[in-house]
């Protein structure tokens, strides 16, 4: 039998073939790495895109922050003048019942009753003064107590002292009373 020898004709055909694999693996590759690269570029525009998206928000949210601060600021403004104002308003209010707690006072003052201090705490009022005799100062708390300005008349202190040398007896007291606040009338200003 005679020989015949394929394996140059199977060698050349393995090496078309491995060189058709190496091509398309080359091609593959270089299909995968174009796919990667536009992707990749693609991926980075998205990002940059949204990072400034991200940097006008961030300025857009200083600038409210700073407009916040603007209104808060001119809140409290405002809070402070409306607390000035109410101040001003219970202030002028308050002046012609400074005249009337007076007048009220003077005009509870029996015969015989002499005052030597008037001190006022807010809405509290320390009376001290002196009187012939215990029942002048049981009078003026009486009147005290129908005034229109003043009310509770709670006496703490009341002590009788005498002069021998001029036959004086006198009985020194102090008395607590609360004023009323009274709504004033046009009229009554």
């Amino acid at each position: 039998m005679p020989k015949i020898n394929l394996l140059p004709w199977r060698d050349e055909l393995r090496t078309q073939r491995r060189n058709q694999f190496y091509m398309a693996m080359g091609g593959a590759f270089l299909f995968a790495s174009v796919v990667v690269l536009i992707g990749v570029f693609l991926m980075n525009g998205i990002i940059d895109s949204q990072q400034d998206r991200n940097k006008f928000i961030e300025q857009e949210i200083v600038m409210l922050d700073k407009r916040i601060k603007e209104i808060l600021d001119l809140e409290d403004k405002k809070d402070r003048l409306v607390a000035r104002m109410k101040i001003i308003e219970q202030l002028q209010q308050s002046r012609p019942g400074v005249v009337h707690l007076l007048e009220d006072i003077a005009r509870s003052v029996p015969d015989g009753v002499y005052l030597s201090s008037v001190k006022q705490n807010g809405d509290k009022l320390e009376i001290k003064g002196a009187a012939e005799s215990n029942t002048r100062v049981s009078a003026f708390m009486r009147n005290i107590d129908k005034s229109h300005w003043l009310e509770s008349p709670d006496l703490k202190v009341v002590e009788v002292k005498s002069d021998s040398s001029k036959g004086l007896r006198a009985s020194e007291f102090t008395v607590n009373a609360k004023q009323v606040r009274v709504q004033l009338t046009e009229e009554d200003s």
